[in-house]
């Protein structure tokens, strides 16, 4: 007899995802895909080093989508250099880390490769080798793992004091 397996939790075609390890509480919108294998961040001043003879790389990552503020600068570790074809068709060989990734109350280490991604709608890409086995992907919805609380904006002085008169002229 067969062991029945849990059914894998679902996740839309774009979640709020944790790198608690590049991003600290800081959630990130990430488009997953299906169609790629690789998952990458987009990261900026990419620089390549040697420590202690091994591979490793700086970079800057800013979390929010056309916004610089909660910039983190990091070094991590090459796992391996790997080509990636772009979605233009333009291959192109990358530096890959490894990270936490946290998605659906659960964590578990990824695979992402650096890439300037300024040109994209979305600051990470989640490919299918980061959540096979993991998780099922409902093409036509989005952020099962819910949203990021936003922080209130503060009423202009201006608006509060719009009139509130009717039909004069």
């Amino acid at each position: 007899m067969k062991k029945s397996r849990k059914p894998l939790p679902v996740i839309g075609w774009r979640e709020w995802v944790g790198l608690p390890d590049l991003a600290g509480d800081v959630r990130i919108k990430a488009k997953v895909d299906t169609g790629a294998r690789s998952s990458s961040i987009h990261v900026v001043d990419l620089e390549q080093f040697e420590k202690r003879k091994k591979p490793w790389v700086s970079f800057t990552i800013y979390p929010a989508q056309r916004n610089k503020k909660g910039a983190c600068e990091l070094e991590y570790p090459v796992l391996e250099y790997r080509s990636v074809r772009s979605s233009s068709g333009k291959a192109q060989v990358r530096p890959v880390i490894v990270t936490d990734l946290e998605l659906l109350g659960m964590t578990w280490p990824v695979e992402l490769t650096l890439a300037n991604r300024d040109q994209m709608g979305f600051r990470m890409l989640l490919g299918r080798e980061a959540f096979r086995g993991r998780a099922l992907v409902d093409a036509g919805k989005s952020f099962y793992g819910g949203q990021p609380a936003r922080p209130k904006k503060k009423r202009s002085s201006v608006a509060s004091k719009k009139s509130t008169s009717k039909g004069k002229r």
